[in-house]
């Protein structure tokens, strides 16, 4: 008995050849079953080829590439080396782009118009994965900052700040303040899948303010207060700020209005030898290592924890505040956070 091979097992050549040869006796008056028999192929494929034959002529009886198709278009190295500085160094907003954070849709729509290349989400995915490139919280960074004087203060007016308190032989504190919540909630709790575990609080919401200074020395200064924040207030802890200090205080702080208001300039002006204020760049917080107390303290010191009531938020607050300042290589920490390392 004869062995019939399946055509689809034969080689890319020799099926091209298979396909003009059964066209070929078929145009000259083979019956298409007589074909099927006679060349062990179905009167499908017959008809299929005869199909190509009239429509797109004997080209289209050629074998193709076999394999799995490519990706229309592929992104050379260069292509992909400015895909990523773009991803890194710019807001999709910036570019002309829908989006207002990077995504794997964002991305590939930067691709697809940038460099005629259309990808799935999926190889999308799949090529930040491979640069390195992975799904993080952004930082703020308002439209106000001004580069240069960034720059400037990095390089220039901190350097001199850190020289002059060497010949004064004073100590350099950075402050901040900052409001605290009841409601305010960090961290994640574990539940069953596809329920979200509800924590239970009080309904009823209460505040508190807190300001506080550091060094990078490890020394923690702070106050507590209710009420809003005012010159007085600002006053109130300025004067207890240089009382526990038997060194000069350079006082490094925000350009909050309260800071650069006309009692603050002048009181700071008549205690100029005890205390000196400078100012930060605008809208720069990332460059205050104050900023990581206050983002501890309302993440663990509130945020994971449910005050009843006033009195409890602020017992909360005391105690996580003394905690650090009786713990000087904590303070110290704040100052290794790659935005703030020039003032450790």
């Amino acid at each position: 008995m004869q062995t019939v091979t399946d055509a689809r097992s034969l080689p890319a050549e020799a099926q091209e050849a298979l396909r003009f040869r059964v066209v070929d006796a078929v145009e000259s008056g083979m019956w298409k079953a007589e074909a099927a028999r006679t060349f062990h192929v179905s009167r499908m494929a017959i008809h299929t080829w005869m199909v190509k034959k009239r429509e797109g002529g004997k080209t289209a009886l050629r074998s193709r590439k076999r394999g799995r198709p490519k990706a229309k278009g592929k992104l050379a190295p260069w292509q992909a080396a400015q895909t990523v500085r773009a991803i890194v160094g710019r807001c999709p907003d910036q570019l002309q782009l829908p989006f207002a954070l990077w995504t794997r849709e964002a991305v590939g729509t930067f691709i697809r118009q940038q460099w005629d290349v259309s990808l799935s989400v999926w190889t999308v995915g799949r090529l930040l994965q491979g640069w390195g490139l992975t799904p993080q919280k952004p930082l703020r960074r308002a439209y106000e900052r001004d580069p240069a004087a960034v720059m400037r203060w990095l390089r220039k007016d901190y350097p001199a700040i850190r020289r002059k308190a060497q010949k004064e032989a004073a100590e350099i504190h950075w402050g901040d303040e900052m409001g605290v919540r009841s409601d305010h909630q960090s961290g994640t709790s574990y539940g069953r899948r596809g329920k979200t575990p509800a924590i239970l609080g009080t309904g009823r919401r209460f505040k508190c303010n807190m300001l506080s200074t550091l060094t990078n020395r490890g020394v923690l200064r702070f106050m507590l207060y209710r009420e809003r924040f005012t010159a007085t207030v600002f006053l109130r802890f300025l004067r207890r700020l240089i009382r526990s200090s038997d060194r000069k205080v350079f006082l490094i702080i925000d350009r909050h209005p309260v800071h650069r208001d006309r009692k603050v300039k002048r009181w700071a002006e008549q205690h100029k030898d005890r205390i000196t204020i400078f100012f930060l760049p605008g809208y720069s917080p990332d460059l205050n290592p104050d900023e990581f107390l206050n983002h501890d303290v309302k993440a663990n010191a509130v945020g994971r924890k449910r005050p009843r009531s006033l009195l409890e938020l602020l017992h909360n607050l005391r105690s996580a505040l003394k905690k650090r300042q009786c713990n000087p290589e904590m303070v110290q920490r704040y100052f290794l956070a790659p935005t703030v390392l020039y003032a450790a």
